[in-house]
């Protein structure tokens, strides 16, 4: 009887050790690492850039920078804007390097490239920056997780705020390449919807610095509205030239359909004023993104674009559900993240849907004027709030093969 319980006590401990070793291993080679592949030195690399790299180190410090003893790693990298590039950078990471996760990836055509990479390589894709819809609709990943934003929420919001003001005919400024393409597409079918008419559109490459012969197009057009489907640096150069050549002193009104705090700085309020936009997030809300954004600010020196505080949104989530399944394997991760509800200093009990999107609130608001203003970063009046299932793609009608 003794050598019987002896044996059963050895047999439990022996198979004690061997679960806890199996957890263990299930940690992959013991790090936990988080590959920032960003726009590091182009349009984009002011509202993401460095600045998400901060927000993802600002998750994972919340977590002693390791969970259960598995140290956390984060790398960074330049996609340059280049779909290629993002793919082999991408690719190269999850096969030498071991990672984990592939984070943020502005630019639409970089993150679509990067999907189908994660999807086969069954890693986790957390994006906070590309726009198009296709991420969570016909590309969709059991593995993608599109946060923040996408086209059709930053689009449809705008456009309809404006068009219920009056303002029905449209002219497009467009980027030329996948993102851009999506942002005047959402718009303008809202536009159509409503009621609205499109006068016309014309599209531009990436990253460009004269927009004069594309504002004189829309000058000419008489539209009310003069919509500029692109972001970044693209946005800001066009507005830019857009009160340099007297359009929004003769009466037409510009509208950027994706916007960011950052661009509002770089333009100035004597410029910006007026504009519409629809963000996922402001610094300026309440206690607890004032206080995240004054930490942010004291890394960078600025404050944080809602794409950067979806980076931190994003990994916080996302290193709470290893923490909680005990495990970085990428199928029990993604489980857990999709049963969970995101709560934390961007969002309040955001859900996430079987297309990977993330269904949090939006808020429309109006840039100040300069009288407005109580200093810099003062400039935005939200109006509204909308909820995430009036801003986003109903799953059922994204078109994602995972929609049950």
């Amino acid at each position: 009887m003794r050598s019987t319980r002896l044996a059963g006590l050895l047999a439990g401990v022996a198979f004690a050790a061997l679960a806890s070793g199996t957890a263990q291993a299930q940690m992959s080679d013991n790090v936990i690492k988080i590959g920032m592949l960003s726009d590091r030195s182009g349009i984009y690399a002011d509202i993401n850039g460095e600045g998400s790299a901060v927000a993802a180190r600002l998750a994972a410090e919340e977590f002693g920078n390791a969970i259960n003893g598995t140290k956390i790693e984060i790398i960074v990298g330049d996609h340059q804007n280049k779909a290629d590039i993002a793919a082999n950078l991408a690719r190269q990471w999850i096969d030498v390097e071991k990672v984990d996760v592939v984070a943020d990836v502005p630019n639409s055509a970089a993150a679509l490239a990067v999907q189908g990479i994660t999807k086969d390589k069954k890693r986790i894709f957390l994006m906070s920056g590309p726009g198009s819809t296709d991420l969570t609709g016909k590309d969709c990943s059991p593995y993608g997780f599109l946060w923040t934003w996408d086209n059709h929420a930053v689009a449809s919001s705008t456009a309809r705020a404006l068009v219920e003001q009056g303002r029905k005919s449209w002219f497009f400024i467009t980027a030329d390449y996948a993102f851009g393409h999506s942002l005047e597409t959402e718009a303008a079918n809202t536009v159509k919807k409503l009621g609205g008419t499109i006068k016309g559109s014309v599209r531009h490459p990436l990253a460009s610095s004269d927009f004069s012969s594309f504002l004189l197009q829309a000058q000419a057009s008489g539209a009310e509205v003069v919509a500029f489907a692109n972001a970044g640096g693209d946005t800001i150069n066009a507005v830019k030239q857009a009160a340099e050549f007297g359009i929004p002193q003769g009466g037409q009104t510009l509208a950027g359909l994706l916007l960011n705090v950052n661009d509002i700085h770089a333009l100035g309020l004597d410029t910006a004023q007026g504009l519409m936009l629809a963000n996922s997030f402001y610094w300026d809300m309440n206690d607890e993104t004032r206080a995240w954004s004054k930490t942010f600010e004291e890394r960078t020196g600025r404050k944080p674009s809602m794409n950067q505080a979806g980076v931190y949104s994003a990994v916080k989530h996302y290193l709470k559900a290893v923490q909680e399944a005990g495990t970085d394997d990428a199928d029990k991760v993604a489980a857990k993240m999709r049963a969970t509800p995101i709560t934390d200093m961007m969002m309040k009990d955001a859900r996430i849907a079987d297309n990977g999107r993330i269904f949090n609130d939006m808020y429309l608001a109006q840039i100040k004027a300069p009288g407005e203003s109580k200093g810099a970063w003062d400039y935005f009046k939200i109006l509204k709030t909308i909820p995430g299932e009036q801003a986003y793609i109903n799953p059922k009608d994204s078109g994602c093969p995972l929609v049950k």
